[in-house]
């Protein structure tokens, strides 16, 4: 398919800010795509070039960005980096200089789609001598062959930043309206359908595929041990009355479980016998904990499997569990592994199991689950145990166990349906969490300002935002509190600033635009109404407690959890 066709629907998809009309543009699209067969092409609508599940990363900075259109298009790159600072968005500045490339530029072959592809495709695996060389050839190549739109998109999707608005809702009901007739839709579990066959995959282009084949096909989508897959996610309780109100079953019942202050892991045996470990991101953290690969084989018997647990760190010589911050750092090492896995040690708390044995489990109740679960594991204290659980109808049971828990260091307790299936990926209300009292969210820096005096060069004020269900990002605040001078004290500016940097998409002066990436957590006195942030609020007092290297921009608070908060504060 040539590029220029995709494209055209890009632009339609910009200048439409209706979620509707969005879909409806993107069905028609899907449409045609249904000939063609090009289905992997529903990663660049997302704004990527792989499936989710997929790790890689094109690792392009903004910088080599200029210096591949100033190769492609001819210009100066003092000219175009003047031309961003105006603009602030690349892709139009890419537009701009791509409508007047020099004459050497212009007897170009016609872009397609599957070019497109092939180029980026080959930038992760670059590596060694001469690589950002062979990463600005690659991209230069496809940008000289570029129409000035064409150019604008191919440097949006590289700096991961397409300003089209199509989340992951908005692809699933296009999806629908593409490959079912009306009748079909009729039925609202068609919609579920296909969530759940995205949930299970983490792949839209095998989606899609199957839903042309039909319902059939969709049903048969599995799980896979060894490819990642997101996580259930829990909303919050207001108290242990609200958590039975909501999660108790036929008998008054309700599971509860320590909430561990670690982060989460997806434990994979495959048939062969492989082990693979996974965040909550879909991040690969296998060689990062190669004891947790030892205690797999040690304390887990079964032939393969997918184990959803919490890895805890502890001081090895108190015994107490550390908190999430003084482990973090274990998840993106990369050298001295074997000093800093006996330096800062995991017990990994395993709590639910969604494959076992070549068979799928999440349809599963989570009785059933928990049941497989401790038959299959040995506990051993301080390396691989079993969630701590109490199953009661007794509310004043309930509240000791949850005392207990904060009394050990913990997190809370998680408050579980007992006839409840899993659902990857998403936010439901048969699990759910309940902590000590505390205003705060998860949130994404998506801007930056430049301090000044002896904080100049660092950038030392955040804007933050949450999201809403299409995944557009929502201003709410900005936060500069809570982060430190000196990185032997905890997160300073110098660390935020060496994260930040290479992900700038935008620059005005003082003030940066960046690719929605780091997560934090963000503590807060109240929320009020704002006109000045685009999600209509603003926090009050914000101040950074942690730095959430194991949380997904998906992970992060949606204004419909902030829009509840608010009504509680108000009724409170």
């Amino acid at each position: 398919m040539k590029y220029s066709k995709l494209c055209e629907v890009y632009e339609e998809l910009e200048k439409n800010p209706s979620r509707l009309k969005k879909t409806e543009i993107l069905a028609e699209f899907l449409k045609e795509l249904k000939k063609s067969k090009d289905y992997e092409i529903v990663y660049l609508l997302q704004g990527r070039i792989f499936p989710d599940y997929d790790e890689r990363e094109m690792g392009i900075s903004t910088q080599l960005t200029i210096k591949a259109l100033a190769k492609a298009s001819g210009k100066n790159e003092a000219e175009i980096i003047k031309k961003w600072k105006k603009i602030g968005d690349l892709g139009e500045v890419a537009q701009e200089v791509c409508s007047k490339k020099s004459q050497s530029t212009l007897f170009s072959s016609t872009l397609t789609t599957e070019k497109v592809l092939e180029n980026l495709r080959k930038l992760p695996s670059l590596k060694g001598k001469g690589t950002v060389e062979k990463k600005m050839g690659l991209i230069a190549e496809i940008l000289a062959s570029a129409s000035s739109v064409e150019a604008k998109y191919i440097v949006r999707t590289l700096l991961n930043d397409l300003r089209i608005g199509t989340g992951t809702g908005t692809i699933r009901d296009s999806i629908v309206l593409a490959c079912f007739s009306e009748k079909e839709r009729e039925d609202k579990e068609i919609y579920n359908l296909i969530q759940a066959t995205y949930d299970k995959s983490t792949d839209f282009a095998l989606v899609f595929e199957k839903a042309i084949m039909g319902i059939k096909n969709l049903q048969e989508v599995n799980l896979s041990p060894g490819k990642p897959l997101k996580v259930m996610l829990a909303l919050k309780a207001e108290s242990i009355a609200d958590g039975f109100e909501r999660c108790k079953n036929e008998k008054d019942e309700a599971a509860l479980e320590f909430k561990y202050d670690g982060f989460r892991m997806l434990i994979n045996k495959d048939e062969k016998g492989n082990v693979r470990i996974f965040t909550r991101r879909l991040d690969e953290v296998t060689n990062q904990f190669p004891e947790v690969k030892e205690y797999v084989k040690k304390f887990v018997k079964a032939d393969n499997f997918i184990i959803d647990s919490e890895a805890v760190g502890y001081d090895k010589k108190t015994k107490k569990y550390l908190p999430f911050q003084s482990i973090s750092q274990r998840i993106k090492r990369k050298y001295d592994i074997e000093k800093i896995a006996g330096e800062l040690p995991v017990e990994i708390n395993a709590f639910d199991l969604l494959y076992l044995n070549g068979k799928s489990l999440i349809s599963e109740p989570f009785s059933e689950r928990t049941k497989h679960l401790r038959k299959i594991v040995k506990d051993e204290k301080w390396k691989f145990v079993s969630a701590r659980q109490l199953i009661t109808s007794d509310q004043e049971k309930a509240q000791e166990f949850y005392e207990k828990a904060v009394e050990e260091g913990e997190e809370g307790i998680m408050i579980k349906n007992q006839n409840s299936p899993y659902q990857p990926g998403a936010r439901v209300g048969f699990m759910l969490k309940l902590k000590p009292a505390a205003n705060e969210f998860d949130l994404v820096i998506t801007g930056a300002e430049y301090g000044t005096g002896k904080r100049g060069g660092w950038l030392t004020s955040f804007n933050i935002s949450c999201r809403d269900e299409d995944g557009n990002f929502l201003e709410i605040g900005k936060v500069s509190t809570g982060i430190k001078e000196k990185s032997e004290e905890g997160t300073s500016y110098d660390d935020m600033t060496k994260l930040l940097k290479p992900l700038i998409i935008e620059e005005n002066g003082k003030e940066v635009k960046v690719k929605p990436k780091i997560v934090i957590t963000v503590i807060y006195q109240e929320i009020q109404k704002s006109p000045s942030y685009s999600s209509g609020f603003a926090l009050r007092f914000p101040r950074f407690t942690a730095l959430r290297t194991d949380r997904n921009v998906s992970d992060i608070a949606t204004i419909s959890e902030v829009e509840k908060e608010v009504r509680k504060a108000g009724r409170k």
